[in-house]
């Protein structure tokens, strides 16, 4: 029996998630960059952190001793005035390693361990494994867009299994190997995982579902959609 569906789905296969694949595309593609930045503003926070320990402890004979070598008549400073500096300068130092630790613990956040990402893969896997799509009408025996769409597809569903503590940005499907029509390979990266995982795709004519379009009736209604069906395995290691 032919089933009444919106028209939206009437068309290349995964629509559905194209515009969620495409959001989480464009923040994998920042991702590193973030990180890298936030890595040197940690690194700075600290080397400052560390001038301004050195500032606190120069002694005030010293610093009278070169304010009068650039300025003999400048009137002289008081002791109190020595600790109020000191004090300033500790606490903006205190307050520098503090950041720096924040960001510390952002970077963490931000990168994916070795088993984080294995699991994520594992989980990946069995979610597309068997997985059902559907070309649009018109397609016929068209290749699937292994390097655009389904590597979006492999990315946001690695970065769903990744667990709570998993970053959500990060991952890389890169497709590698000959071009094949129904067969894919992807080489899985993270950042700050030191381990790639090899994806298999192979996709297969399952039939057809049939469907209604919409705003027609009777026979000239019936369209039938080409049917898919996905094998997908993964391993450890490169392609």
């Amino acid at each position: 029996m032919a089933t009444d569906i919106p028209d939206f789905v009437v068309g290349s296969e995964g629509d559905l998630d194209e515009d969620a694949a495409l959001r989480t595309a464009t923040t994998l593609e920042n991702g590193g960059e973030r990180v890298s930045d936030l890595t040197g503003l940690t690194i700075f926070l600290f080397v400052l952190a560390a001038l301004l320990v050195l500032m606190a402890v120069i002694k005030a004979d010293r610093v009278r001793s070169w304010r009068e070598s650039l300025n003999p008549s400048a009137p002289d400073l008081p002791d109190g005035a020595f600790v109020v500096g000191r004090a300033i300068l500790i606490v903006m130092a205190v307050i520098c390693v503090v950041v720096g630790f924040q960001g510390l613990a952002v970077q963490d956040n931000g990168e994916w361990s070795g088993d984080e990402l294995m699991s994520a893969v594992e989980g990946a896997t069995q979610a597309l494994d068997g997985s059902v799509t559907h070309g649009g009408p018109l397609d016929g025996d068209a290749p699937a867009d292994f390097d655009g769409e389904y590597a979006r597809k492999v990315e946001q569903e690695v970065v769903e299994h990744g667990g709570g503590d998993a970053p959500q940005l990060g991952v890389d499907a890169a497709s590698v190997g000959p071009a094949v029509p129904d067969e894919a390979q992807y080489r899985i990266t993270a950042n700050g995982a030191d381990t790639a995982f090899c994806m298999d795709v192979k996709r297969t004519r399952d039939g057809y579902i049939e469907t209604v379009a919409p705003g027609l009736s009777g026979d000239a209604a019936a369209v039938q959609l080409p049917k898919y069906t996905f094998a997908v395995s993964s391993r450890t290691g490169d392609c």
